[in-house]
């Protein structure tokens, strides 16, 4: 095989965004050749372009016409239409969460096990992006020392009504699974795990439907301890303006914080912990230096991963994030709100059983009615460069 024939299930705004890089060449050994929805408006003027459209994933997946398909549909069709694929033979790319809960990412997990022969990956592009790499270096080098405390303000997530209007799947338990943990907080959930590896303990203060008329989260402030007893809070909400988004890591030797587009390292000439020993004046400080990182910015990144799962699965490269990998950030998501909805710090790791429960209890409880608007394609596409 000298090219990956790729289909893509979901043309919704993320099936459509990945298509049209795909159609634009952007990726090398790269071949867009079906589409699947179960909208066919979806699916218009797909066939001009040479790309076969299907109403059903299971025609896609039986098609024969790909060898791999991106998964781009509503979070809890992502497991049985993963595990459908890899069943026939097909290489995977799931869009974030891999699952609406733990309990299926780890069946799916379990799927691609049994298929080792198969690529699977997840689509968490963040982590391509050198602002998060530079990070994870100095991290991974010893430059912070001991990590002691994190903060991830991530509130400049303003969605409107509107938004919650144009998808009848959107904000709700049954279609969604959760709110701004699983939908637009995911990808910092995968990175703070990527970054620091995962807590030991979770105590979340979920509020739903606080600022819009949904039954979901949409305002959550979560505190987190780690196997060295680092501490750390994760606050978040889309009905905040005009919104922050500031991560800070502090360790025995030093601080970095992310905020405005800029990356700053103070480091310590002497770490904490030696200094707390050896001062011998109660409010001396050591000397400081403050270094400002450069950054750029990664040039489409989901096309970069995209590229790494074609080249994976053509020349055995290493995948960026394999798909298991994504099983960190949904139990983050689960658990944060879990440990909300009991009112108890929750150690992990979580029972993926015990919130499939209470998620199956939510969505048999569920009485929203929603009047669904389509939202602009311009409107999505400027989510990306916010």
């Amino acid at each position: 095989m000298s090219n990956v024939r790729i289909g893509i299930i979901g043309m919704g705004n993320m099936g459509k965004y990945h298509a049209e890089y795909l159609l634009a060449g952007k990726v090398k050994r790269a071949q867009l050749t079906a589409v699947g929805s179960t909208s066919p408006g979806k699916l218009e003027g797909y066939k001009q372009k040479g790309v076969e459209v299907f109403g059903d994933a299971g025609a896609l997946i039986q098609s024969g016409k790909v060898d791999a398909v991106l998964i781009a549909t509503p979070h809890p069709q992502h497991p049985a239409q993963g595990m459908a694929a890899l069943e026939a033979g097909l290489h995977v790319i799931v869009e974030k969460p891999i699952a609406a809960h733990k309990a299926d990412a780890e069946r799916l997990v379990a799927c691609a096990a049994r298929h080792p022969a198969l690529k699977f990956a997840a689509m968490f592009q963040m982590r391509a992006e050198p602002r998060y790499t530079k990070i994870r270096k100095l991290i991974q080098d010893g430059e912070l020392g001991q990590i002691v405390r994190v903060a991830w303000i991530i509130t400049d997530w303003f969605r409107s009504e509107a938004y919650y209007a144009s998808g009848g799947w959107r904000a709700t338990w049954k279609g969604e699974g959760g709110g701004v943990l699983i939908n637009q907080c995911l990808h910092q959930l995968d990175t703070l795990q990527w970054l620091l590896g995962m807590p030991k303990s979770v105590r979340g203060f979920c509020q739903l439907g606080r600022f819009h008329n949904i039954e979901v989260d949409d305002n959550v402030t979560v505190y987190l301890e780690w196997p060295n007893r680092a501490t750390g809070v994760f606050i978040s909400s889309t009905g905040e303006l005009p919104g922050t988004n500031r991560l800070e890591i502090a360790g025995t030797k030093g601080r970095v914080v992310l905020e405005n587009n800029t990356l700053t390292f103070t480091r310590n000439e002497v770490p904490a912990d030696q200094w707390n020993q050896s001062s011998k004046i109660g409010f001396a400080k050591p000397d400081v230096w403050n270094v400002t990182i450069p950054f750029g910015n990664a040039e489409n990144p989901h096309a970069t991963f995209m590229q790494n799962f074609v080249d994976a699965i053509l020349d055995g490269s290493a995948l960026n994030c394999p798909g298991a990998d994504g099983l960190g950030s949904i139990e983050l998501a689960n658990v944060m709100l879990y440990s909300s909805l009991i009112g108890q710090t929750v150690e992990l790791p979580l029972d993926g059983a015990a919130y499939e429960k209470a998620l199956a209890g939510l969505i048999a409880g569920s009485r929203l009615e929603k009047k669904v608007v389509e939202v602009s394609g311009e409107d999505f596409a400027a989510s990306f460069r916010r």
